[in-house]
């Protein structure tokens, strides 16, 4: 008799009626991916310049996404700042073409010395989204010139 209720109690539990797995499942999930979720967070800390025409430059040290970069004159990442491309449009990284525009940036600026100019954006702000709107240059080129010119996907928000 002992034998039927122990086989009795297996089958409860892997019919849902024991103890279920789900906890289990879940915390195993996060353990995988909270490892992932810091390579998602925006590294750029500086403060951002406020007003329109302020200068700045460094080495662009981060690429977010087609038209987003970090300039910072050190590897201190409470010393970038985080820029909107005012003269280029990328897609987002989730539509089609973002990544693609992505790494379009990465190979015209990422580890390149710009130099970058606020202005306002169409809503008149200088500051959109936890980013200055900015043109910025490598050498005497604008980057959306280059972007355009090397094919980048334009378009999105």
């Amino acid at each position: 008799m002992g034998q039927i209720r122990s086989r009795h109690a297996c089958e409860e539990a892997h019919e849902g009626g024991g103890m279920s797995h789900r906890p289990l499942l879940l915390a195993g999930m996060l353990v995988f991916l909270c490892p992932v979720l810091p390579a998602y967070a925006d590294p750029c800390k500086a403060p951002l310049p406020a007003q329109a025409g302020v200068q700045f430059s460094g080495t662009v040290r981060y690429v977010g996404d087609g038209d987003s970069l970090c300039v910072g004159k050190t590897t201190d990442p409470n010393a970038w700042i985080e820029v909107r491309l005012a003269d280029f449009n990328a897609p987002e990284l989730h539509e089609d073409g973002g990544a693609q525009g992505k790494v379009a940036l990465e190979r015209i600026a990422l580890h390149r010395e710009v130099t970058c100019a606020t202005e306002r954006g169409r809503s008149r702000r200088v500051i959109s989204f936890d980013r200055v709107i900015a043109r910025c240059r490598v050498g005497s080129q604008p980057i959306g010139d280059m972007l355009r010119q090397a094919g980048a996907p334009e378009g999105g928000n």
